[in-house]
């Protein structure tokens, strides 16, 4: 296996922030610098996609502050999400960088992943691999906490953070404000910790930028640079969003 699909459904909906990720650097508003992947051309495609479960924040972030995005794929309903196509070695420096690990990780976790459906790489977030489907052959992994949602505190995420994901969100499905405030509105973090018209401002702010192409059309990367600081249920298939 060459090439897998990575499916996000936190801030790396936003292909922008996906490519500190690769070619690595500190995006703007963040408090991290990545060392990025050590293949860190830009994906071979990118599809949106909708999967079995759903998004809560919990915890505090190093890089963001406030509460991280979390997958449970035993919440009700479906979660939206991105996939990207990357080498398994990409995914893996990918997943190493979210676990703040060097990258170069030992690719037998996600291997066991693709094949059982799921592989804990360690008790600590983003150290769940799981499949989450398959697609033109291929599985779609992604990575979560070990816990369920019921199971921890939920956190208020920061705008910064719920801002990458609006913009994300937009790109990736082509979802209007309206539709945007409803989705994250309901995610539990955000439900009673947002306003709805705080959230409203954020999202309509968020979508105020050029647009990006809808998943499927042609996505521009290589936007990130190493020098620049900050300014300002497994088995269960995905489906296209």
């Amino acid at each position: 296996m060459r090439l897998l699909w990575y499916v996000a459904y936190g801030s790396n909906l936003h292909a922008a922030r996906l490519d500190w990720y690769l070619r690595g650097g500190r995006p703007p508003g963040g408090l991290r610098t990545y060392p990025g992947c050590r293949d860190c051309r830009p994906p071979h495609r990118t599809v949106a996609v909708s999967i079995p479960g759903g998004v809560y924040f919990a915890g505090e972030s190093r890089a963001w502050t406030g509460g991280m995005a979390f997958y449970d794929p035993g919440l009700p309903g479906r979660a939206a999400a991105r996939g990207y196509l990357v080498t398994v070695e990409q995914f893996a420096d990918i997943a190493a960088q979210e676990m703040y690990r060097p990258p170069g990780a030992d690719l037998a976790g996600i291997l066991a992943a693709a094949g059982s459906g799921r592989a804990t790489l360690g008790p600590g977030r983003y150290e769940t691999l799981l499949r989450v489907g398959e697609r033109d052959g291929l599985p779609m992994l992604t990575f979560t906490a070990p816990h369920r949602a019921v199971e921890v505190p939920w956190a208020r995420p920061a705008p910064v953070y719920l801002a990458m994901l609006a913009r994300g969100l937009r790109e990736a499905h082509g979802w209007d404000v309206p539709r945007t405030v409803d989705y994250l509105a309901g995610r539990p973090g955000v439900a009673g910790r947002w306003s709805r018209a705080a959230l409203r401002a954020l999202v309509a702010a968020a979508h105020g930028g050029p647009a990006e192409p809808p998943s499927g059309a042609r996505v521009e990367f290589g936007q990130s640079s190493r020098n620049a600081g900050p300014s300002g249920t497994i088995g269960r298939s995905a489906v296209d969003g």
